[in-house]
């Protein structure tokens, strides 16, 4: 199954721009092509930048849908999510709402780790009464933050501490953590469920896929 990434973090770092879909690729067999919006060298991380981001998410959408099976945006505050819906007839998952639903399958409260003073409203909006949030890491005020020692470790610093205040499950309120490869590093080391965004929106498109009736990913078939 073909599938566009959009990722709302523009980048010329080839790796950094293939690192969601890779993950995908490996993990559902998806035939991935990843493609970033323009001007938004801090992704989306206050209101400004998510109003300014939805245009240009539709934008590529739209180009990336004729040759894609399906799409993902791959940034927690899904934008352009539902606009995107409307205009195209092939399934579009938003990294942030799939995080959510992800998250709301487990009991108990769930803690919140993203960017500092923010969080997506997909993932407060559906989380509601159940979120716990402590404010995020003080040296990750934008996505790329998570890149640099100091966001990795004070990320690491702030989940011990939701799990401290009674945290049952994290989700991950920013795709920056995917691209480092957060969410095993705090499996391992906090012994609860820890939600990754981009993995749960490919679980939530596998199942868009098998209510649709499009073709299994090649993986997913030899099962």
């Amino acid at each position: 199954m073909r599938v566009g990434i959009i990722r709302v973090l523009t980048t010329t770092d080839r790796r950094l721009l293939n690192s969601h879909g890779r993950l995908l690729q490996e993990t559902f067999g998806f035939d991935v092509t990843s493609r970033c919006v323009p001007d938004q060298p801090s992704g989306v991380y206050n209101g400004e930048s998510l109003r300014r981001a939805v245009p240009k998410v539709v934008e590529l959408a739209l180009e990336m849908a004729v040759d894609a099976d399906a799409l993902i945006v791959s940034c927690a505050a899904d934008p352009g999510l539902a606009e995107v819906r409307g205009l195209v007839n092939i399934p579009v998952i938003g990294a942030g709402s799939a995080a959510a639903a992800a998250a709301l399958t487990f009991g108990g409260r769930v803690g919140v780790l993203g960017l500092k003073h923010s969080v997506p409203g997909p993932i407060s909006d559906a989380l509601g009464e159940r979120m716990l949030l402590i404010d995020g890491p003080e040296s990750v005020e934008t996505p790329e933050g998570f890149l640099m020692p100091t966001g990795i470790f004070d990320a690491l610093a702030a989940a011990h501490m939701l799990v401290d205040a009674g945290a049952d499950v994290i989700v991950e309120a920013s795709t920056g953590l995917t691209s480092i490869g957060m969410a095993d590093v705090l499996r391992s080391r906090l012994g609860i469920p820890v939600i990754d965004p981009v993995m749960a929106a490919g679980s939530m498109l596998v199942s868009a896929v098998a209510s649709r009736g499009l073709p299994a990913p090649r993986e997913l078939q030899a099962v």
